[in-house]
């Protein structure tokens, strides 16, 4: 599949880059207009600040008032970029630390200039990309003072606050809320957590603000599901759905899990949604961190919905009781629905759930927990019906995988061969 059918317009800026399937050297990417001192920190907040551009981490969070925060808040700020990828459905981030490690240190730099930050942190899971941001830092050398920080991969190791527990000492586990990290963060300081393809999309604002727009308006997704291999893709905002299902092989999805584990499921009607966070907030789902998961023509979705439950309450960080509680409950209940054991009060109980348990744990896992839940109700409630009938037999058979592998990306620098999307690895079992 050729990027023809993703990108907004052949030559203008991509985070995707000139070769993504290796890793670019700082050479390479001054010779693209990297690392240009031109724009003054001033000025390249209003450029994002016009460009509208928002967080990719998947709050969607518009990132000029973000930088303005931490900047406001208080001296002597701290900037990390935040590469621990908690969702299984997602590979961006840490495709991006392994190929474009010097797009991420410029877009960090950036933000530390227009904060006033005196050092940075590149906050991750993976080895391979710990390695390739090592030695980005050690091919050029940065003004900004930055230290690689490693944390086990899990669900909530990315969020914020969460990322400056383990930044100061702690485990990688969220923290009750406020203060929030950009009134009190690493060391005590305010402190920008922003996502690395954010940070990626400030470096590219700054080499081409005349492009800003269409630097906001494009995001990396990962599509996966069918029986198509899974795709990394750079799309502009307004393609729909159905339009990125055809592109990833699964032409006529029976819909999709959005946004991770975040946005919920969708139905067959909402295919024709355009890709834009507005349009998919009022839908009552969510774009996220830009991972959705295909559902193959006639798949049944109570597999798809037991795997992500099961993911979130082995997942749970464990420190609020109502989130083990009610992450456990959920997924018991959906269980039931696979294996053909619910009772008749089982929809019940996930509607009051549903409505009852999003805002009451120190981080979004039961929300999504909850989310998941409510979204299966709503747009599958026939299937629903008839689960408890009788047992499913597509259900026995299913496996609801979620996990994508991260596209190769090879250690040495290559020729630009003109930008495309990676194709990911096969997902393994």
């Amino acid at each position: 599949m050729t990027g023809t059918d993703f990108l907004a317009r052949p030559g203008y800026p991509t985070v995707l880059g000139a070769a993504p399937g290796t890793t670019e050297s700082a050479e390479a990417y001054r010779a693209a207009g990297g690392y240009r001192a031109a724009v003054a920190p001033a000025e390249l907040l209003e450029q994002i600040a016009a460009a509208e551009l928002r967080g990719r981490g998947g709050a969607g969070f518009p990132t000029a008032r973000k930088l303005r925060a931490v900047r406001d808040a208080g001296p002597r700020p701290v900037v990390v970029a935040n590469g621990e990828e908690g969702e299984p459905g997602s590979v961006k981030d840490r495709w991006l630390l392994r190929a474009r490690p010097h797009l991420v240190l410029d877009g960090l730099a950036r933000a530390a200039q227009i904060t006033g930050a005196e050092r940075g942190y590149v906050y991750l899971a993976d080895p391979v990309a710990s390695e390739r941001i090592r030695a980005a830092l050690a091919e050029r050398p940065p003004h900004l003072p930055v230290d690689v920080v490693e944390t086990p991969h899990t669900y909530v190791a990315g969020e914020e606050t969460a990322a400056v527990r383990r930044i100061n000492g702690g485990p990688a586990l969220p923290t009750a809320k406020p203060p929030r990290p950009h009134e009190q963060g690493v060391g005590g300081a305010p402190t920008l957590v922003a996502n690395v393809e954010t940070l990626a999309r400030i470096a590219l604002i700054a080499a081409r603000p005349q492009h800003r727009r269409h630097t906001a308006r494009t995001t990396l997704v990962t599509l996966s599901g069918g029986t198509a291999e899974p795709v990394l893709a750079e799309v502009p905002y307004g393609r729909t759905l159905r339009d990125l299902a055809r592109a990833q092989g699964t032409p006529e999805p029976g819909g999709a899990l959005m946004g991770g584990l975040f946005g919920g499921l969708i139905g067959p009607g909402h295919l024709d949604l355009p890709l834009e966070p507005d349009a998919l907030a009022v839908a009552g789902t969510a774009l996220g961190c830009g991972a959705i998961r295909f559902l193959a023509p006639g798949e049944c979705p109570v597999p798809l919905a037991d795997a992500a439950l099961t993911h979130l309450a082995a997942q749970s960080a464990r420190q609020c009781g109502v989130c083990v509680a009610g992450t456990g409950a959920i997924r018991e209940a959906v269980a039931a629905l696979r294996t053909g054991t619910a009772d008749e009060g089982l929809t019940g109980r996930l509607r009051r759930w549903s409505t009852s348990l999003p805002g009451r744990g120190a981080c979004a896992l039961l929300d999504a927990a909850a989310g998941t839940a409510g979204s299966l109700l709503r747009t599958f409630p026939h299937l629903l019906r008839a689960h408890l009938d009788a047992p499913c037999p597509d259900c026995t058979a299913a496996t609801g995988r979620l996990t994508v592998a991260v596209p190769h990306v090879a250690g040495r620098t290559a020729p630009a061969t003109g930008a495309h999307p990676a194709p990911a690895e096969r997902t393994q079992p």
